[in-house]
């Protein structure tokens, strides 16, 4: 295995586990302590990890942004979910707007299903993964590229957006919080989503549980009347209630994995 994959599980562990012991993973590579040591050094020194007493802990810092091959990884039965409920929010003929995040990538592998959609993205994966099929037209934004969320952003990106008028705009982001509403890790990536959300009929928002009561680095947007929340679980009694006072939709899957959709008031 090379360092950069081995790396790269150990970022994966630590996203689900928070912690790793150089014991642990010395064994599971079949590698000495000191070369797990070094490669928990470099994920340290990019930000990603802190180093302990024999081991290291994921970095919490709410401007650190994980690699999208990572979050790829991360939550995927529970984005799985989320992707399928989406997918029968959009409907044949939809013009749409997708943000970069990995679980619009998850929705765009789900509305490959459809005849007929023009998909608007700023995202290098969703291009790639809706290329060549027939009935979807996608859009670039062109733009800088963010190499680690493999996104295209700044202000060529944010002109092509505000050209466009869509039925239907889907955002995540890294953490929603009553307060705070959604926030995320950066700026560039922040902006983007917020010119899409203007650029919209309808905002889908599609943000899996363990987002819930998280405040990342930047505040992107407060949700508003009209907008659907989609997610894999049923959220707390205080933010159904919060919801309702919004006039935000609430879409969870049932026990038979179908829509659920709480009324407004």
């Amino acid at each position: 295995m090379l360092a950069i994959e081995r790396k790269n599980e150990i970022l994966s562990i630590l996203q689900k586990e928070q912690r790793v012991l150089v014991s642990e993973l010395s064994k599971k590579y079949d590698v000495t302590d000191e070369t797990i040591r070094r490669d928990l050094e470099k994920l340290e020194s990019e930000g990603y990890v802190k180093r302990t007493y024999g081991g290291a802990v994921l970095n919490k810092n709410t401007n650190v942004d994980m690699p999208l091959r990572i979050r790829e990884k991360t939550n995927r039965s529970e984005k799985q979910i989320i992707a399928k409920l989406v997918h029968d929010l959009i409907e044949e003929g939809d013009r749409i707007m997708l943000d970069a995040s990995s679980t619009s990538l998850m929705i765009a592998k789900e509305l490959k299903e459809k005849g007929k959609l023009t998909v608007i993205t700023n995202s290098v994966e969703v291009l790639i993964e809706l290329a060549g099929h027939e009935g979807i037209q996608v859009i670039s934004t062109g733009g800088n590229l963010n190499e680690t969320s493999l996104s295209l952003v700044g202000n060529a990106a944010q002109k092509v957006l505000n050209g466009y008028h869509v039925d239907k705009a889907v955002l995540s982001c890294k953490g929603i919080d009553i307060k705070n509403g959604l926030t995320d890790s950066n700026e560039l990536d922040s902006d983007i989503k917020n010119v899409m959300y203007s650029c919209a009929d309808t905002v889908i928002l599609a943000v899996d549980s363990s987002k819930f009561e998280r405040v990342s680095f930047v505040k992107t947007m407060q949700m508003k009347r009209g907008d659907i929340l989609v997610t894999d679980q049923m959220p707390s009694g205080e933010w159904q209630s919060f919801l309702q006072e919004r006039g935000v939709q609430l879409v969870v899957p049932d026990s038979e994995c179908s829509r659920r959709i709480l009324p407004v008031v």
